[in-house]
Parts: structure tokens; sequence; C-alpha cells
């Protein structure tokens, strides 16, 4: 039994995360200051011996004993990230130099969950670890790309200065249940949107593309990177290659909603992605991983899942 730390682990990705790993037999210890995170989504497990919650906000240190930490921790939609920009930043900073402080005292192996948003608006597709992005520095984005982008730089500086134990994931588009319905990402905008018959709201022409991953798929992948030998260190793709159309989306959740939406266009947002959609030959060579679940597998349990939360 392994002792292990989730911060941000009553949001949508970690609390699947703890339930996961729970079941595996460890004991899971959820930090979270429920800015993203709800209670809710973590209620099912409190029964659980072997799972402990603290409400704690990983800007302030944090002591305990930990044999491995994922960490979380950050606002990950456009509303809430843009929220309370300098906020984000401090988290993906100030928050990251803690958890690889509690790493450094531990001694545990720690997980950064970073993104695909460090690619920025690509210039090369699809994205491969190697590529260094194509970031707005000063952006409405930025506090969130840029501060994972910074977050990731400590982690490797960490490792080479502290010898911490590191290991980097680059999470594409995830979707699943337990999304919050006013969130902000395109899935359960779209899902929420066709149910109750409202507009779908497309920004730009609809013809940018996005790769979606259910989230079952992900921790799969997060989990299989945290075990992978301790000399490996290179930041890992975790998603769909499978690329879509927004359009596409929109008219794939309207037909699975049986909805009577019309599709409606939005302006642009600024420095949306025109393109994004990950190489995932490093996952599936280290890692033995690639996602099982088709996008219209995933949507069908998403919806069955907004459906019940109205």
């Amino acid at each position: 039994m392994k002792r292990i730390i989730i911060t941000g682990g009553a949001g949508f990705v970690g609390s699947h995360l703890c339930e996961k790993l729970l079941k595996e037999g460890n004991n899971v210890v959820c930090l979270d200051n429920y800015f993203t995170g709800n209670k809710n989504n973590i209620i099912h497990l409190m029964d659980n011996p072997n799972f402990e919650i603290i409400e704690h906000d990983i800007c302030e240190p944090f002591f305990t004993d930990a044999d491995e930490i994922y960490n979380l921790a950050c606002p990950a939609s456009p509303i809430h990230y843009q929220f309370d920009a300098i906020k984000t930043v401090k988290t993906s900073v100030m928050g990251t130099i803690n958890v690889l402080g509690l790493a450094k005292r531990t001694k545990a192996k720690v997980l950064q969950a970073s993104t695909s948003e460090v690619y920025g608006d690509p210039i090369i597709h699809p994205q491969n670890e190697s590529y260094w992005g194509n970031v707005n520095p000063i952006g409405v984005r930025s506090c969130y790309d840029e501060g994972k982008r910074c977050a990731e730089t400590l982690f490797m500086d960490y490792h080479r200065q502290n010898k911490v134990r590191i290991k980097i994931a680059r999470i594409f588009n995830t979707y699943g249940t337990r999304m919050q319905a006013n969130d902000g990402r395109v899935v359960s905008n779209f899902i929420v949107q066709a149910l109750k018959n409202y507009d779908i709201t497309i920004y730009g022409s609809g013809q940018q593309t996005r790769s979606f991953q259910y989230v079952d798929d992900l921790t799969e992948g997060l989990v299989r990177l945290m075990n992978t030998h301790d000399n490996f260190v290179n930041p890992v793709n975790i998603g769909n290659p499978q690329e879509f159309m927004i359009i596409e989306l929109a008219e794939m959740v309207i037909r699975l909603t049986h909805s009577n939406s019309k599709i409606k266009f939005m302006p642009a947002v600024q420095d949306d992605p025109q393109q994004r959609c990950p190489d995932i030959s490093l996952a599936n060579e280290t890692l033995n991983w690639q996602p099982k679940i088709s996008l219209e597998y995933g949507l069908k349990k998403t919806i069955e899942y907004f459906k019940k939360s109205f």
C-alpha cells in the first residue's frame, strides 16, 4: 500500500484518479481548496478507511508523508482560470514549488498534470513532445498556458538540482462524468445546450479541430506514467489522436441527445488554437498506452450523467 497525495483530488479528473488508486489498494489523500473541485465528486469514497480529505490550497506549504504525489491542482477551463488569472499563475508556480518541496522532503515520486496548452496555437501538426510551442505570453489564456510551462520548468530544475523523481503528463482535451455543467469546456457546453434545446454556440468557423479523450483513458495513462522507471523524465502526451472538427462534435452531440438545437456561430475567441492533436508515439512505446474509448461511447456516458444532474 502506497500513501498517495492527489492535489485537486475533488476535481473532475482528480476524483476519478482517487477512485482508481483506491481500487488498486492504496492509501489516498485528497487535497483540494474547492475552487473548482466539489465534495459531491468524492462523497462516495468517504466511507473508505484508506481515503482522507484535507481542505488545503497548495499555494500554501503542506507537510505530510507521501510515497507519490499527483499534482492536479489548477483550474483547467477558460472560464475558471481567467476568473482570477493571478491566482491561476500562483497555483501553477507557487503551488508547484510547494508540491516539489514536499516531494523533495519525503523523497516521493511526483507527477505534474501539464497540458496540451503548452503547445499554444501549434504550427506543427500533430504535436509531439519535442515541439516547443507557439504561445502568446501576454494573452488572456497565458495565465494558464505560461503557468503550466513554468511548472514544467520547475519540475525539470528540481530533478536536475535536487534529484526529485518527476513525471510530466501533457494532457489533451478530456471529458466525462463529473464535469461541471458551467465549466465552459466545449463538450459540457454542447451537451448542456443540447439537452435544454438551446442553440449550440460555436466560436469561430467550427473548422478548428480538437482531440477528445474520455477520463478513464486519461487516468490509466497517468498511473502508467507514474509507474515508469525513475530515469524516465520526458514529458509525455496523453490524449486521443483521433481528430474532430468542432462542428462535427456539435452535430454528434445533437444526434446523441435527440435535440432540437440549432448551431449558432459566434466570433472566434482570442488565441483559440486552430488545430490540436497529440502524437502519442511516446506514450505507446513507453507506457504501452493508447486510448480505448471512442468519442461516441464516451459522449453517451457523459450525456447520461448530465441528464441525471439536471
